[in-house]
């Protein structure tokens, strides 16, 4: 998995390009703490919950049915406090959710993604990994494999991803 910075750099990059007028403060805040949300389920190995469990790491938290139903309770409980159109901000969390399990899937090790879950157990990842797979402990940061991850990070991430802001950015102006 990345880092759960990293999980952040797509709703932050989309939101900053589209700008605030698009994407409201509150609205591109709620994005990024959805990014992220996904990767609660490691609280499942603290409750001894196996890896490979649909209530494990990139279980069911991980599914497209959870990016799709999560953000839309958060537009129905919070459509006052986002002040924009329901729909704009639903396509934007569901974005936002998304892109977690997709970066996911494109992260070499793991199991894979639980996509299909509830209709289907089975675990996927993309053809191609090209992000190096985040070690769990802060620790493993500072070492030469973890300089390999942020590396990797920020060549197959954040670097689209400000390219994709710098676009955006420029055809607002």
């Amino acid at each position: 998995m990345p880092t759960i910075v990293t999980h952040a750099a797509v709703p932050l990059c989309l939101g900053l390009g589209l700008g605030t007028r698009v994407i409201p403060p509150r609205l591109l805040f709620t994005g990024i703490a959805l990014s992220m949300l996904p990767d609660i389920d490691v609280l499942a190995f603290k409750f001894g919950i196996a890896y490979g469990n649909i209530f494990g790491h990139r279980g069911f938290t991980h599914s497209l049915l959870f990016a799709v139903i999560v953000p839309l309770l958060c537009v129905l409980i919070g459509r006052r406090w986002f002040q924009t159109g329901l729909l704009r901000c639903w396509l934007f969390l569901t974005v936002s959710m998304t892109s977690h399990t997709l970066l996911d899937a494109i992260t070499r090790g793991g199991k894979g993604v639980a996509w299909l879950w509830p209709w289907s157990d089975g675990r996927f990842l993309a053809p191609w990994q090209v992000i190096k797979a985040a070690p769990f402990a802060l620790s493993r940061y500072n070492t030469p494999y973890g300089h390999q991850v942020i590396v990797s990070e920020l060549l197959w991430v954040w670097l689209p991803g400000v390219a994709l802001m710098g676009i955006l950015w420029w055809r607002r102006r």
